[in-house]
C-alpha cells in the first residue's frame, strides 16, 4: 500500500499535467489562454495566439477523433462535434488585433431539443410537400387520361 501512495505522489510529482491540468468538459484549456468565464455550460479564453495557431492547437488535439467538422467562416473557425462528447462546439474567431477569444459550448437539453423539433417539422414539411406533388400531378395525369378517352370516344361515333 505504502508503495502505490508513493509510487502516486512521484508521478502526480512527476507529470504535473495529469496533478493540475485545466480542461473543460474533457478539452485541455489552451497553453497560456487566460480564463475569461467559466460556468457548467461554457468556457470562454482569451489568448495572445493567433487564430491560426489556436486552429493548429485543436486541429492536432483533435486529429484522430471523428465525428468532429470544421467550418470555416469568413469571421470564424466553428469545430463542431457530432458525436457524443460533452463538448459540443469551440469558435474561434479571426481577430486581427492580436487577442483572441475562444469559446467552448457544452451540450445542453435546450440545444438537443431545438434540434430534434425542427426535424421533427423538417420530416412533416417534407412529407407535405411530397404529398401535394403527387396530388398535382394525380390530377394532370387523371386530366390527361379522361382528355384521350374523350377524344376516343368521340373518333369511335
Amino acid at each position: 500500500m505504502k508503495r502505490c501512495l508513493l509510487l502516486s505522489v512521484v508521478l502526480l510529482l512527476v507529470f504535473p499535467v495529469i496533478a493540475g491540468a485545466d480542461d473543460f468538459p474533457g478539452l485541455p484549456l489552451i497553453p497560456g489562454g487566460k480564463v475569461i468565464k467559466k460556468t457548467d455550460a461554457l468556457l470562454v479564453v482569451e489568448t495572445n495566439l493567433s487564430h491560426d495557431q489556436v486552429l493548429e492547437f485543436f486541429r492536432n488535439l483533435l486529429k484522430n477523433d471523428k465525428d468532429i467538422k470544421f467550418r470555416e467562416w469568413e469571421e470564424m473557425t466553428y469545430i463542431e462535434d457530432d458525436g457524443n462528447r460533452p463538448w459540443h462546439s469551440i469558435s474561434i474567431p479571426r481577430d486581427k488585433a492580436g487577442i483572441i477569444t475562444v469559446t467552448i459550448k457544452k451540450d445542453s437539453w435546450a440545444w438537443i431539443l431545438s434540434t430534434l423539433t425542427l426535424r421533427y417539422i423538417a420530416v412533416f414539411i417534407v412529407l407535405m410537400i411530397i404529398y401535394i406533388s403527387i396530388s398535382v400531378s394525380g390530377k394532370i395525369i387523371s386530366g390527361a387520361v379522361n382528355r384521350a378517352e374523350a377524344k376516343k370516344k368521340a373518333q369511335a361515333t
